[in-house]
């Protein structure tokens, strides 16, 4: 195995690059580093073509993966060699996952065995639908992505801004300036740079379901190593608060991988199964457990969190978890009768009458008649009106997640004379196709808020995958208020979100259905259950008793 190459796979991607770099990456002089890549061409292991006269520069292409086939030749050694021999070989530059497994494949040999890795088992109905954070738009890829990646700041229920890959901040009108944390590891060892965050924060402001947030952002910039610079001209309260969500999580991309700073990486992920195992050289706190796995399950199972040297009789105590809220979005710009507010005048008084029924169909909801913020919205009523005439039947799309509420909603209109088309819709499509969103007069839609409210609700009116955005998107008023934003204190916000709340509901546009609530079963051994994003247990302060 030749080192150099080694190196140069895990430091250097495909393109183009001048051979003073190369050099500097493998620590040998640009002549030993021409003869160099002459050998590993000839071997096969990359194309090298030099530039040309002056200003051109060279470029390398890699043809094989040199880690998965040094990784492969370690195990044939291991088998057949001295073990003296094979140890020198773990001194190479490895990544992070590689050397893992070679560690533990090697003390295998010596006779060291591990007592066994603490891991946690979580049952789940459906596959991961995403593990980048710019794409984990539904809140089982969130939870995901939370475990993955860091952000630069967070934000706490009561609003209060802590450190995380930023140890600190300074803050004027117009701009903002944070300081990163000094020798932070990506999950492949590579040290996180400011030109990392500069190159994904970037990567979300021209995102299409982000770019709106960062419209009063006009430039991402790094003055200097390790400093962060956003600036924006005409004012952003909300900068910041910003960089706290999920979505704004840093990543970077190496030879296709994602990775990410997080207490864990992701060891595997298919259909069957998603894996996360503890990141070593976590610079928090590393995770007491070694591996939490989400296997996929059918739904007559039920979902038990529990060890994963446990059965699942194992006892359990339940915990508590806010499984957010449920709206009905009732589309007037359709060219239908749900255009007229009277018609949705009408169901909204036909949702807020009955709405207190929804217990009885299912135990974990109980009707909403106040609104989107809990503890902050206010308790209204609706008068009896009489019915208006409705031309033709209402278009009612619906996703598998609100069978029960839609089907209930679906018999109540019909009771009242109000007929509906009904059609299922994949849960990707009500996130990706927009189309289906504008064909559609109204729908269910169920919502869970981050940890920080205010900052919730924002993003929520804010973000393109949210059919709240829809109706922003289109209403003069509503563009207004969001806008205004920009230059409201953040701690001022609630206020504002009530005002938007009230004339999304006045308007029967936005009509509140229920609140939801889970019980979810854990394990007895497991220690430190503490809810944290979306509802789901924060996996990094979890541990597993060990019978004494």
């Amino acid at each position: 195995m030749d080192h150099y190459l080694l190196t140069l796979w895990n430091k250097v991607k495909s393109g183009h690059i001048k051979v003073e770099e190369l050099s500097n990456q493998i620590f040998l002089s640009s002549k030993q580093t021409r003869r160099k890549l002459q050998q590993w061409q000839e071997e096969g292991w990359l194309t090298f073509q030099p530039g040309r006269g002056r200003g051109h520069t060279s470029s390398l292409k890699w043809l094989r993966d040199v880690e998965q086939a040094y990784e492969q030749d370690f195990f044939k050694r291991l088998e057949k060699e001295a073990i003296e021999n094979v140890s020198k070989l773990l001194v190479l530059d490895w990544s992070v996952e590689a050397k893992q497994r070679l560690m533990t494949a090697f003390q295998s040999k010596l006779g060291f065995h591990q007592e066994g890795q603490d891991s946690l088992i979580i049952p789940r109905f459906y596959k991961v639908a995403a593990v980048h954070p710019l794409e984990a738009a539904d809140v089982h890829s969130a939870n995901i992505v939370s475990n993955l990646y860091n952000r630069l700041v967070t934000l706490t229920a009561d609003n209060t801004v802590t450190a995380e890959l930023a140890h600190t901040w300074e803050y004027t009108d117009t701009s903002l300036l944070l300081y990163l944390r000094k020798d932070i590891a990506f999950h492949d060892g590579s040290i996180l740079k400011a030109e990392d965050v500069v190159h994904s924060l970037q990567r979300m402001k021209k995102d299409v379901h982000f770019s709106k947030l960062w419209e009063p952002i006009t430039r991402i910039s790094t003055p200097a190593p390790l400093v962060l610079k956003l600036e924006f001209p005409a004012g952003c309260s909300y900068a910041l608060q910003l960089l706290g969500l999920i979505s704004a999580s840093i990543f970077k991309e190496v030879n296709g991988r994602l990775l990410g700073t997080g207490g864990f990486y992701l060891g595997e992920n298919t259909s069957e199964k998603t894996v996360l195992c503890a990141f070593k050289q976590y610079f928090g706190h590393r995770p007491l457990l070694d591996r939490v796995e989400f296997i996929h399950i059918p739904k007559e199972f039920q979902v038990v969190y529990h060890g994963g040297q446990e059965t699942e009789e194992v006892d359990t105590f339940e915990v508590e978890s806010d499984s957010g809220f449920g709206i009905v979005i009732l589309n007037p710009y359709r060219n239908t009768d749900m255009a007229r507010k009277e018609v949705r005048d009408y169901i909204h008084m036909l949702i807020a009458h009955h709405r207190h029924e929804l217990h009885e169909i299912n135990s974990r909801i109980t009707g909403n008649n106040e609104g989107c913020l809990i503890g902050q919205s206010k308790t209204y009523t609706m008068p009896e009106i009489p019915k208006p005439t409705i031309s033709k039947p209402l278009k009612f799309r619906w996703v598998n997640y609100t069978t029960d509420t839609s089907l209930w909603l679906k018999e109540k209109l019909e009771r009242a004379g109000i007929e509906v088309e009904m059609e299922e819709i994949s849960f990707h499509d009500s996130l990706y196709n927009f189309e289906l969103r504008a064909d559609t007069d109204l729908l269910i839609h169920g919502e869970i808020f981050e940890i920080n409210q205010s900052l919730s609700y924002f993003f929520f009116l804010k973000n393109s995958f949210s059919p709240i955005n829809f109706l922003v998107e289109r209403d003069r008023y509503l563009q207004e208020k969001v806008e205004a934003y920009q230059t409201i204190p953040f701690a001022d916000w609630n206020a504002h979100h009530l005002r938007i709340e009230q004339y999304l509901q006045s308007e029967s546009l936005c009509v509140p259905l229920y609140y939801t609530k889970r019980q979810i079963p854990f394990s007895i051994n497991l220690m430190n259950v503490e809810i944290k994003h979306f509802g789901y247990v924060d996996l990094t302060r979890l541990w597993t008793k060990p019978e004494v």
